[in-house]
């Protein structure tokens, strides 16, 4: 058996998964995308108790599913949805002034629900 066996090389072009939170929508970094694996639709849960989003990856017939990746001409890996009613609700649940600041999560991979989640409360505002 190969020393090596079982191991597999780390992709360096994948960083760290986050969503942006701005007054023109929610942006899924390249990241997201990737470790998703690239899913052309998805849902978006959310938890309003503890104040966390949830992006996972399902198939057109899913229940609310929603467009998530699509590959575009410019080969530019991220996803922003700009719904008003999505970004009231977010700036509403939170507390915020998207007109007046920006914030960003990172997010936690959850393999086995094809999911990322993200703890809103964890936010670090962009300047």
């Amino acid at each position: 058996m190969p020393a090596l066996s079982g191991f597999k090389s780390f992709n360096f072009n994948e960083g760290v998964p986050y969503v942006s939170i701005t007054s023109n929508g929610v942006t899924f970094n390249k990241s997201v995308v990737m470790k998703l694996d690239y899913p052309e639709y998805a849902v978006l849960l959310i938890d309003e108790t503890s104040k966390r989003i949830a992006v996972q990856a399902c198939d057109a017939n899913t229940a609310n599913a929603v467009q998530f990746f699509r590959e575009k001409k410019s080969k530019v890996i991220s996803v922003r949805w700009n719904g008003r009613d999505l970004l009231n609700t977010l700036q509403d649940m939170m507390n915020w002034n998207l007109h007046e600041g920006a914030y960003r999560v990172d997010g936690i991979l959850l393999k086995e629900e094809r999911a990322m989640l993200f703890d809103l409360t964890t936010a670090s505002e962009l300047k």
